[in-house]
């Protein structure tokens, strides 16, 4: 069973100040925090790649392959996470297809775990999607549907997930970017095309 060790929801920024302020690498640093934002898996995080970034519309939308449910997921990153794609872009001058390259391939596994570990945080990268949840659940009045949609959580009900149409990412990117707000996104407009290919 997935080691699931969830975050407080209001100590997720004072981890992400200390994952910031240590002297790890930086790629190992920025994968983590863009992990925190987006709300997604670790392995759609490490394995994440350029092609699937559309950053005139900001959309990640990861192909239905590289997913747990084997369906095509879109992510829309909040302002702080379109900085992180920009600074990413600078690591990787060798213009690889990875957004978050270790020597050209993917993080291992372990990489965001080590860094938790070594940094005293009692929690796993996985259990930041519960930090999310909980979060969304007491902090907001955002409806329970539009989380569930972020977390990519498949509709159990047949007769509710035979009518769902939509994926409801507009509510979703509002959702994301009162996520990064809670924790300092510096608020800045969405930038179109705002990252230098």
């Amino acid at each position: 069973m997935q080691d699931t060790r969830a975050w407080p929801h209001a100590e997720v920024a004072s981890a992400i100040d200390k994952v910031r302020a240590s002297n790890s690498k930086p790629v190992v640093k920025l994968a983590f925090e863009f992990l925190v934002l987006t709300a997604v898996r670790g392995g759609e995080v490490r394995r994440a790649a350029w092609t699937e970034i559309d950053l005139d519309h900001g959309v990640w939308t990861i192909l239905a392959p590289r997913t747990k449910t084997n369906r095509e997921h879109r992510v829309p990153p909040s302002c702080r996470a379109l900085e992180i794609l920009g600074e990413a872009r600078t690591l990787s001058r060798a213009g690889g297809p990875l957004v978050f390259p270790m020597r050209g391939n993917p993080l291992s596994n372990t990489a965001m775990s080590r860094l938790l570990k070594r940094l005293g945080i009692g929690a796993v990268p996985h259990g930041f999607r519960s930090s999310f949840r909980d979060w969304a659940a007491e902090e907001t009045d955002h409806p329970r549907e539009v989380a569930e949609a972020t977390l990519a959580h498949v509709v159990r009900n047949q007769v509710e997930a035979a009518y769902r149409r939509t994926d409801l990412f507009e509510r979703r990117r509002r959702l994301m970017d009162d996520w990064a707000a809670y924790f300092g996104c510096n608020g800045r407009e969405r930038a179109s095309g705002g990252i230098s290919e």
